[in-house]
């Protein structure tokens, strides 16, 4: 099992861009703070575990997300960004190997955190 502390993400609304002209129109990118967080993300992840786990099998991840505010926010809202920072920071090898997704609001912490547990399961 593995328990990380991590940042707040970016919404879900500034974390693509989606560009209407240019060699790029219609494609969906991440966006400048979409690919800050990701790599905020994967430094934490070096920090905390020391090593990049890139675990292989089924898994089930349970975060606990601490707002920065009382602002009503959508908890699915959260999950795109943080899901996509950890594949890119080799926690895993995709997120299509979760077989178990939850998510909780707890107390509002300025900056705001998630605290993301991940384990592995039996196969499906």
């Amino acid at each position: 099992m593995i328990t990380l502390r991590l940042p707040w993400p970016p919404t879900v609304n500034t974390y693509w861009r989606h560009p209407n002209k240019g060699p790029l129109a219609g494609r969906h990118l991440i966006s400048e703070d979409g690919r800050s967080y990701r790599a905020a993300v994967h430094g934490d992840v070096l920090q905390q575990l020391r090593r990049e786990p890139k675990i292989e099998g089924r898994i089930a991840v349970a975060i606990s997300a601490n707002p920065p505010d009382r602002r009503q926010r959508d908890l699915d809202n959260l999950l795109k960004g943080v899901l996509d920072a950890m594949t890119h920071a080799h926690v895993w090898i995709d997120d299509s190997q979760i077989d178990d997704l939850r998510i909780v609001r707890d107390e509002v912490m300025p900056g705001g955190r998630l605290i993301v547990t991940v384990r592995e399961v039996e196969g499906a």
